[in-house]
């Protein structure tokens, strides 16, 4: 595949210079630093990488940055506005939604996902909606409880 040479994440615009077979998580974390997408299984099966591709969740583990040409990218470090952590992030400190935290990322990316498509989501539709994240350490009713605390948030207006 052809070299890529420009790459659009967090609303910006990044010159690089990498093949466009390697995995977008591998250029997110070694070529642009952003370290908070984790690689876990490699296989898209855990989750701890996933990232939003025009707003929708992908395993950027599987992903080529080839494939992804003149897309937008978000992730983890991308939700933050003016220096505030996005409500679903609030949620998930609030709540303890986390143990290890190794699969947070890619657990609050998806949750961010969900709640754009479903703003008020049912506890089945949570489950639902986060069947592509694994939590290790068993943390789900915490991580379900966040997502409907930062339901709450969001529809309250909190940004």
């Amino acid at each position: 595949m052809a070299r890529v040479r420009q790459l659009h994440v967090n609303g910006k615009d990044f010159q690089i210079d990498v093949d466009g077979e390697r995995s977008l998580l591998s250029v997110l974390r070694d070529d642009l630093d952003l370290t908070g997408s984790k690689y876990g299984c490699g296989e898209g099966q855990c989750g701890a990488c996933t990232v939003l591709v025009d707003g929708v969740p992908i395993h950027s583990c599987l992903a080529t940055v080839g494939g992804i040409l003149r897309r937008k990218v978000t992730t983890i470090e991308g939700l933050e506005m003016d220096g505030r952590l996005h409500p679903l992030q609030e949620a998930f400190l609030k709540t303890n939604a986390f143990q290890c935290g190794y699969c947070t990322s890619g657990m609050i990316m998806s949750g961010v996902a969900l709640l754009q498509k479903k703003p008020n989501p049912s506890e089945e539709e949570i489950v639902a909606g986060m069947k592509g994240n694994i939590c290790r350490c068993g943390a789900y009713q915490r991580i379900v409880a966040a997502i409907k605390e930062g339901a709450k948030a969001l529809q309250q207006g909190v940004k």
